[in-house]
């Protein structure tokens, strides 16, 4: 008889403590396996952009509230965004194989507005491009131009930040709100401490920003230094955006 189907034993194999702790969801999503978990996040994407050969990206953050057929400047920002994937894609080197090695691959926050249109622009250029999502109580759907293989949903924004950045050759931040501003001054702020490489950060629309941002201000008052404002440079158009990440350091074709 097999001894695994002795009733002598059904308690002690339906305890949770004999589950496979791999198996077991309640003790995965307990507390105590909390840095399980961000390490779970750090892991499954790393996992899925090196199978795909990403070896650097270029990060575009912005509104997840522009449209397309938007008001005033919206239409503006979602097409300028969408020229700029493409042609960040195009001439940046994401388009090559899996074995050659994919960089400056378009990466965004992976919903609407801003983010699906440098996705879109990516998709486009026949590029993959990489949507980190986060989980959020007003639930954020991935938008329909990320590469699925590239789509992840994060839990932590630590994590998902850490994603963001760790690969980034350059950032490019069009028009948004508290999400796009946190996003942005992460970036500046490790490069001001040097505690991320010198990359480009460009914003696109100077008047929004300067209008929405007393930089001017900050360095008035002595809280920055003239030397933190030349971590970033303005672009009007996705051209002269990829331009000056080109001037930059961002290679060609890379």
């Amino acid at each position: 008889m097999d001894d695994t189907s002795s009733p002598a034993n059904l308690e002690q194999r339906a305890s949770k403590s004999y589950r496979l702790p791999a198996l077991d969801q309640d003790f995965i999503l307990s507390d105590d396996m909390r840095g399980v978990r961000f390490l779970l996040e750090y892991a499954k994407a790393e996992h899925a952009l090196r199978a795909w050969g990403v070896t650097s990206t270029i990060v575009v953050f912005g509104s997840a509230r522009v449209r397309e057929d938007g008001p005033g400047e919206e239409a503006r920002w979602y097409a300028e965004a969408r020229r700029f994937g493409r042609i960040a894609s195009r001439e940046g080197g994401a388009c090559a194989t899996q074995s050659q090695g994919r960089a400056n691959v378009i990466a965004t926050g992976g919903g609407p507005g801003i983010m699906e249109a440098a996705n879109r622009g990516a998709i486009d250029a026949g590029a993959p491009s990489i949507g980190f999502n986060v989980s959020l109580p007003h639930e954020q759907q991935p938008n329909a131009f990320t590469t699925p293989d590239l789509t992840f949903q994060f839990h932590y924004f630590g994590m998902r930040k850490m994603h963001l950045a760790m690969r980034a050759n350059a950032l490019v931040v069009f028009p948004g709100g508290f999400g796009t501003l946190d996003e942005l001054f992460e970036i500046l702020t490790l490069r001001q401490t040097d505690k991320a490489p010198p990359i480009p950060v460009v914003l696109f629309d100077e008047a929004y920003w300067r209008s929405v941002i007393a930089f001017d201000v900050l360095l008035s008052h002595g809280m920055i230094e003239a030397r933190d404002l030349e971590i970033m440079a303005f672009a009007k158009t996705a051209e002269e955006a990829w331009s000056l990440l080109v001037q930059g350091g961002v290679a060609v074709g890379a």
